[in-house]
């Protein structure tokens, strides 16, 4: 098999986090002999941040599965019409349909624990007069609910440098759902205080995705990093 027959897995990431949240996922995919890109999503707006990962995944030769965490999710439910992305793979995210927003996905089940940890700050956009505005989670609040099975010395680190993600994203409408075409995979977090997991299985439910569900923080990745690669290799068997 040549380099261009073999998946290459893009990983991306979510609100509040870079691709450093992959950093216990990323060696065992690497050793289990599988391509992997982690790149940096803006976190400004659901159709940009899908755009550049679009781009991204056009650049890389050969097939691709796309692999999203939390918000990267909804990214991926957008980016991954691409003609080379042959399969995806959700963790703990959200998987819109076709014209539905974050807000309107999330604002069918009851409240995680994060509406009440979330900060609001405004951001000077260019070419504008007002300031846009991004979310963030209270430094204080992070290892409670978004990482309570980190290390708290980790999660005292990815407190303090989230990448935050602009309200922009959480309105707009996707304006497709890859998931229609392509083969998919959800990883549930059962002990998810960040997403409610509900919002996780319906989403997958609703794709008709092959579902698992593991004990784990929103932080699944770096807190169960062998169980997220099995879900991602087992997608990559699958189109290989």
């Amino acid at each position: 098999m040549s380099p261009t027959d073999n998946p290459t897995v893009v990983l991306v990431h979510g609100a509040f986090a870079d691709a450093s949240s992959f950093a216990r996922v990323i060696p065992e995919l690497l050793g289990r002999g599988l391509n992997v890109v982690a790149p940096a999503v803006p976190n400004r707006s659901l159709l940009g941040d899908s755009a550049y990962i679009a781009s991204v995944v056009r650049q890389i030769p050969g097939p691709v599965v796309l692999a999203g965490h939390s918000y990267g999710g909804a990214v991926i439910t957008v980016a991954g019409v691409e003609d080379n992305v042959k399969a995806l793979v959700y963790l703990a995210g959200y998987a819109l349909e076709e014209g539905e927003s974050l807000g309107e996905l999330q604002g069918g089940f009851p409240d995680s624990d994060l509406a009440g940890a979330l900060v609001y700050t405004p951001f000077p956009l260019e070419g504008s007069p007002a300031p846009g505005t991004d979310v963030s989670v209270r430094p204080d609040r992070f290892h409670a609910i978004f990482a309570a099975d980190v290390d708290p010395s980790l999660a005292a680190v990815l407190a303090v440098s989230q990448r935050p993600l602009a309200a922009q994203a959480f309105g707009e409408k996707a304006p497709a759902a890859a998931w229609k075409t392509k083969p998919s995979w959800g990883l549930v977090a059962a002990s998810d205080h960040t997403i409610n997991p509900d919002v996780e299985r319906y989403g997958y439910e609703r794709a008709g995705m092959t579902t698992v569900e593991v004990d784990s923080s929103h932080l699944v990745m770096l807190a169960h990093p062998g169980r997220v690669a099995d879900l991602i290799e087992e997608a990559v068997r699958a189109v290989r």
